[in-house]
Formats: C-alpha cells, sequence, structure tokens
C-alpha cells in the first residue's frame, strides 16, 4: 500500500488518508490554507465558490456528529453538493458490498467521499479502488488514522504556540485504541515539536510504543513536568474487548486531569480533547470549562481544516 496514493504526479494532495508519508511542507500548506478560511468564520457570508458545481458523498459507517457535521459545514461553505449517506439504512445493510456501493455512487458522478469506516484501511482501500477523478478523505478508520482531527489539533496548538521546535506535549489515556493518538503523534513529530510524550497504563499502551517516536510515562505527575500543551483522550470503551482498568474512579484517581495536576503543568500549558468528553473519567470539568482548556477552538478549527483538505484535494483533479 503505496503512501503516495496520497500525492498526483505534481506531488501535490489528491487524497487525505494518513499524515504518514506526507512531509513538513505539506502538512504546513494544509495549515496555512485552513487560517485564511478561519478568518473567514467571523465573516457576515461565510462561503467561497471554490467547490461550486462539485459534488461530495460523506460516507459514515461509523457514527460521529461532530465530524459529519463539520465535513457538512466545510463543503457547504467552499459551495459544493453535499450528499450525507446513513449507512444503517442504505443497501450495505442489505449486504451490498463497500465496492459495490462505491461503483452505485460513482456512476452519480460524484467527486469526492469522505470515509469513516470502522475498519483500518478502509479509506485507503477505496482511494485504490475508486475512478481516477474522484478524492478520497479519510475522517476515521479502525484504529489506523484520522488526518484531518490531527490537522486541527496541530492547528489549534500552532494559534497559542507557533513554534513547534521548543514544544514538548503530553498525551494521555487510552493510546492503545486512539486512531487519532497515532496521527496526532505523525503530525507533531513531522512539525518538528521538541518531544512528544504519552501517559498511560501499559494496559492502554500499543507494543512497541516507542517505535512512534514517543517517551513513555505510567505516572501522570511525572510526566506532566514541563509540559506546553496537554491533550487527553478519552476511554473508548465501545473498543475494549477485555477489562483493561479497575474502574473508572481509580482511572480518574490515576490519569484523570484537575486542576491540581494542571498545576504541574507550565502555568501556560493549554489543555485539548479531541470529543467526546467523558466528564469525571478522563477529566475534571473544572479543567474541560476552565481558562487553559481550548477544547472549543478545536471544534470551531474542524471547518477550516477540512476546508482546507477538500479544496486543495479538489483542485489537483484532472492532474492525478
Amino acid at each position: 500500500m503505496s503512501h503516495n496514493l496520497q500525492l498526483n504526479a505534481e506531488g501535490k494532495l489528491k487524497h487525505f488518508l494518513t499524515i504518514d508519508g506526507l512531509d513538513k511542507n505539506l502538512l504546513t500548506e494544509i495549515l496555512d490554507t485552513a487560517e485564511s478560511f478561519a478568518e473567514m468564520s467571523g465573516h457576515h457570508v461565510k462561503k467561497v465558490p471554490l467547490l461550486r458545481g462539485k459534488t461530495i458523498v460523506n460516507l459514515f459507517f461509523e457514527n460521529s456528529t461532530r465530524t459529519r457535521t463539520t465535513f457538512e459545514l466545510a463543503a457547504k461553505r467552499l459551495s459544493a453538493d453535499v450528499i450525507s449517506m446513513n449507512i444503517a439504512t442504505s443497501a450495505t445493510s442489505k449486504g451490498e458490498s463497500l465496492l459495490d456501493t462505491i461503483r452505485n455512487l460513482e456512476a452519480m458522478f460524484v467527486d469526492m467521499f469522505v470515509v469513516r469506516h470502522g475498519t483500518s484501511g478502509a479509506a485507503h482501500f477505496i482511494a485504490e479502488h475508486t475512478a481516477p477523478h474522484i478524492s478520497v478523505i479519510n475522517a476515521g478508520d479502525g484504529r489506523h488514522s484520522h488526518p484531518t482531527q490531527a490537522m486541527l489539533d496541530v492547528f489549534t496548538i500552532r494559534q497559542f504556540k507557533p513554534n513547534f521546535s521548543t514544544l514538548r506535549v503530553a498525551i494521555i489515556g487510552d493510546i492503545l485504541h486512539s486512531r487519532v493518538a497515532r496521527s496526532q503523534i505523525l503530525a507533531l513529530n513531522t512539525l518538528g515539536a521538541a518531544e512528544v510524550r504519552v501517559i498511560a497504563p501499559k494496559t492502554l499502551l500499543p507494543a512497541h510504543v516507542e517505535t512512534l517516536g514517543v517517551t513513555v510515562h505510567h505516572n501522570l505527575n511525572e510526566g506532566l513536568k514541563d509540559i506546553d500543551v496537554i491533550i487527553m483522550l478519552r476511554l473508548q470503551k465501545e473498543r475494549m474487548t477485555s477489562a483493561l482498568l479497575p474502574s473508572e474512579s481509580e482511572y480518574f484517581k490515576c490519569f484523570g486531569l484537575t486542576p491540581e495536576k494542571l498545576e504541574i503543568a507550565k502555568p501556560d500549558a493549554i489543555v485539548m480533547h479531541p470529543g467526546p468528553i467523558n466528564r469525571g473519567v478522563e477529566i475534571d470539568t473544572r479543567v474541560a470549562d476552565g481558562p487553559q482548556s481550548v477544547i472549543l477552538q478545536q471544534v470551531s478549527n474542524g471547518i477550516a481544516i477540512r476546508m482546507a483538505v477538500m479544496s486543495m484535494a479538489m483542485q489537483t483533479q484532472g492532474a492525478a
């Protein structure tokens, strides 16, 4: 599976499937493009005609209200036509294969698929088999990747802490089941962050996690020292096949972010969470809603990042 599948002959973005294999220049171009779209959100008219006449299909085989909504809004603000497929009631639930679904949609002259799927590699599979003029954006696949979430996270970080070379970032919680964490680690390392730490109990870390380019801590108090950015992850109970934790209250006691624990990090540290939040499990409400939290900013930035990725991928159509 070639990661160059994501780029056209000129090295421009055609699909956005994973951070893996993309260089610092391309990630920076996505962030810079998003910045111009973020400024638009304050305008009276929030639309631009960049994708007028294009048709984008949201294929969500897994629920996610926020991700789907921000992709829809992003497409509409680019003036594209958007179809959101409710897969639970579509032909795939009647046994129609993934490729049959894609072929039927291709026959309706669509231009882009935004895909969220519970199976790792599903977006790559669609990109490999879809018609050459169609772009595919991965909106989260299995435990594998969630590249637009990682990009909106680093975009949010850049707004508050523009110098990545001095940045120490801690990602805390359920790393094992998190496609977001993998994408965040790749993006932060590609952009030159000084250090990326993961803080979690051993049962919630993938084997050989160090090979991703992180330092590992099992103690929250130790791991938070000198940290500029704290990214909390939710416990993905729906992906856990066995009891990996003694209890939620025990987890909160050891790894939950409280105002007291936040004081161990740098005084100007920002707190992030890709959502949805489990209050009182991984994060105290006083922190989630507190002055150092930028969680709602992340949600707003999701629209700008997804506009950037969609417009960049669509502008390479025909040049592949």
